[in-house]
């Protein structure tokens, strides 16, 4: 006699199963701020990543309070971070709670690279634990590799030696090629953007679809990546910086460049502590010395130093400086000893420039250099705060042919150019629209060949025609349209 089970336990059975089942592959460790590399050069490059309880930033969480930051000036500085934390965070609810929040875990990674022709040169790297006391980061430094090649790179996830994979995430990086090829390249330059002033509420920064539609060979950020003192929430503790880095990169169009795009990433003010920061400072609970140490050595992929110069073939050499580390006090008198390079740096600088033979020569600055600025400004080297460093560094780049300033921080796009000079310099803009402004549109100055107050970002192209070199900077908007182009032909060959 055949026996039938009721169809309610059925129901339960297979209820039973489907949670059972959502329970484990949900338990993570994941890699929802996929991961990132940095410091690119023809042999090493450095690979980030973080584990995290949720594949996703959680998108329906709570909103912060509005609130005035002014309400802490009065505070003691030895207020609990937790004061910080009750008067932005809903009674009740905690920080992994918050919309956009994307919490990190313990667990173990492994990397795996290899040649994107040649699978079979694949490098197993061992199970190492991300380190807790780093937001649940691990960075790795890999050598040895070959200049002009793209690698595949594959990185696990496990809960410990115990544990399935959880999480697996995949991508690849090109590696600049040899100083003596000559070979077309493309790159890309950012500035300016966060979380709240995105322009796709659900995936992210439209600027990273279009950029990537281009694909450059590398790409380059210039810092304020983050804003710690724009609201909702204000980073006045650690916590909360972290929170801030974790929202922005598990963001999809992020997430997906990052994995793809060679990249360099540099900082500023508002990811180190505040607007215009300098030594001394600090915000909320968190000094100046530990605000680039977040960025130097945990958020970022590190390097010895936090400048470097990269050779992009025969034609092209990128200079990345760094303008926080060293500097001194803005409030400070102008004169021979202030500055914002630091005396190390500028003449590694100095030197390097001159020991170059790339036939165009490239310098990234978070800030600018030439300008026009806001004369009430006293942070950078078109200020009169730092003009005497400014015009020794304008002096001794005007010196030299086929030499161009590329700079972030200014939320417009411009080129400018002084008359009989060789000072050209070009601003990449803010990331998006709503980020954009600071310069009035119509306040057009001589030495502007081009201005615009919206978002979107720089592009730049080396390649060879007739076997002339030739650098083309080309202004874009934030859907990927052309703006403007500017053509130059190398002085010499």
């Amino acid at each position: 006699m055949q026996k039938y089970i009721p169809l309610y336990l059925i129901i339960i059975c297979s209820t039973i199963l489907v949670s059972c089942h959502s329970k484990q592959t949900t338990e993570g460790p994941y890699f929802g701020n996929g991961f990132r590399n940095g410091w690119a050069d023809q042999h090493s490059i450095v690979i980030w990543t973080r584990l995290t309880k949720t594949p996703e930033l959680y998108a329906g969480g709570q909103k912060f309070l509005d609130i005035d930051q002014s309400i802490y000036s009065e505070i003691e500085k030895d207020v609990s971070d937790e004061v910080f934390h009750k008067g932005q965070i809903p009674e009740g609810f905690t920080l992994d709670q918050m919309e956009g929040a994307c919490p990190g875990l313990s667990g173990e990674v492994k990397l795996c690279y290899y040649p994107m022709e040649n699978p079979n040169k694949k490098i197993e790297l061992a199970w190492v634990a991300v380190d807790t006391g780093k937001n649940y980061t691990k960075q790795w430094k890999l050598d040895k590799l070959d200049a002009g090649t793209k690698y595949k790179v594959e990185i696990f996830a496990r809960l410990n030696e115990n544990s399935r994979i959880s999480d697996t995430i995949s991508g690849f990086f090109l590696l600049p090629m040899p100083a003596e090829a000559i070979v077309n390249t493309d790159f890309c330059i950012v500035t300016c953007h966060d979380y709240i002033r995105r322009d796709d509420s659900i995936y992210g920064h439209k600027i990273y679809t279009e950029m990537l539609d281009l694909k450059p060979d590398f790409y380059v950020h210039t810092g304020d990546v983050e804003y710690y003192d724009k609201p909702k929430p204000f980073a006045f503790t650690e916590d909360l910086m972290r929170f801030k880095w974790d929202r922005l990169f598990a963001l999809q169009n992020q997430r997906k460049f990052y994995t793809q795009i060679t990249s360099y990433f540099m900082k500023d003010d508002h990811d180190v502590l505040c607007n215009d920061v300098y030594p001394g400072m600090t915000y909320g609970n968190v000094t100046f010395e530990r605000g680039l140490e977040i960025f130097d050595k945990e958020q970022f992929p590190s390097n010895k130093k936090p400048y470097k110069t990269i050779r992009w073939g025969k034609d092209l050499q990128i200079w990345l400086v760094e303008g926080r580390n060293y500097r001194s006090k803005n409030i400070m008198p102008d004169g021979k000893d202030k500055t914002i390079w630091g005396k190390e740096q500028k003449e590694w600088f100095f030197r390097t420039i001159k020991e170059s033979d790339a036939t165009f020569k490239v310098l990234i600055s978070p800030t600018p250099i030439l300008g026009p600025d806001r004369t009430n400004k006293l942070d950078n080297y078109a200020n009169e705060g730092f003009k005497t460093e400014g015009d020794e560094i304008r002096a001794f780049i005007n010196q030299f042919d086929n030499v161009f300033i590329c700079n972030g921080d200014r939320h417009w796009q411009y080129v400018s150019h002084v008359d009989d000079t060789n000072l050209w310099e070009f601003s990449c803009g803010a990331g998006s629209d709503i980020h954009a402004g600071g310069w009035e549109p119509d306040d057009r100055r001589p030495e502007h060949q081009f201005l615009r107050v919206q978002g979107g970002f720089l592009r730049g192209s080396v390649y060879r025609e007739n076997n002339v070199p030739i650098l083309k900077f080309q202004h874009y908007d934030t859907d990927g349209n052309t703006l403007n182009e500017f053509i130059f032909e190398s002085v010499s060959n």
